[in-house]
């Protein structure tokens, strides 16, 4: 079975159609969380996920959406977004983020936003992400939140690799090597690459594909620009930073 693996969103409408239009229909999607926040579109958004997503975690601006935890860990500009996303989302789509999980566990995988157990703690280096592996005896994790997209391998012996995936590429799964793969972020990249990212899990020839999709940004610029969101948020669109 193949499954796309979105995360990040983030209220980016045109980002989000167009990794959409990327994955077939007989695809599953997987979404890892944060699909509000920072962006001018969270209804919309939320609308497409609930009616293509097989299955979705919360992300920490999801929560930080339905009532306001953990909004004072947030920067200025993002503090801002999530007010005014509180002010604009709708009563049926916070009821259904309220309902969310925060990770989802099968016989393959796990999905979480950030990191196993410590769900909002970002995973970018070796030390981290050793101690996510250690959270959990998931075989393949799959994690956002850093808007990198990249991945790290457990080996039997207990080293670990990472590799990025800046501009998208291919991961075969080794048996006995346990993974935490980051599918990058759909509507705020920030690897220097501001096209969007996605994964593809392909269960059966046991892969990872990353892609990268070109969007087009400046819709999503003006969009911030109406909504008198800060405009700092418009300008790492277009520099994926």
């Amino acid at each position: 079975m193949r499954f796309a693996v979105i995360s990040d969103v983030h209220a980016n409408l045109e980002s989000l159609e167009a990794v959409l239009a990327r994955v077939p229909p007989s695809d599953a999607v997987l979404c890892l969380g944060d699909i509000v926040g920072y962006g001018p579109n969270p209804n919309e958004c939320l609308a497409l996920v609930r009616e293509r997503a097989t299955a979705t975690v919360l992300g920490n601006h999801d929560v930080a959406a339905v009532d306001g935890f953990g909004i004072e860990f947030f920067n200025d500009a993002a503090r801002t977004a999530i007010e005014w996303t509180r002010g604009a989302i709708d009563a049926d789509h916070v009821a259904w983020l309220d309902g969310l999980s925060y990770e989802l566990r099968t016989d393959d995988y796990l999905m979480v936003h950030g990191a196993p157990v410590e769900y909002f703690t970002y995973i970018l280096n070796k030390r981290t992400a050793a101690q996510a592996f250690a959270a959990t005896d998931a075989p393949l994790v799959f994690v956002g939140h850093t808007h990198l997209a990249d991945y790290y391998a457990l080996a039997p012996d207990g080293s670990i690799a990472h590799a990025h995936r800046q501009h998208g590429g291919t991961l075969e799964l080794e048996p006995g090597v346990r993974y935490i793969v980051n599918a990058g972020s759909v509507g705020q990249p920030r690897d220097l690459n501001p096209d969007a990212s996605f994964a593809t899990y392909d269960s059966d020839a046991r892969t990872i594909v990353w892609e990268r999709v070109p969007y087009a940004f400046a819709r999503t610029q003006a969009k911030i620009e109406a909504a008198h969101l800060p405009a700092s948020l418009a300008r790492r669109l277009e520099l994926g930073r």
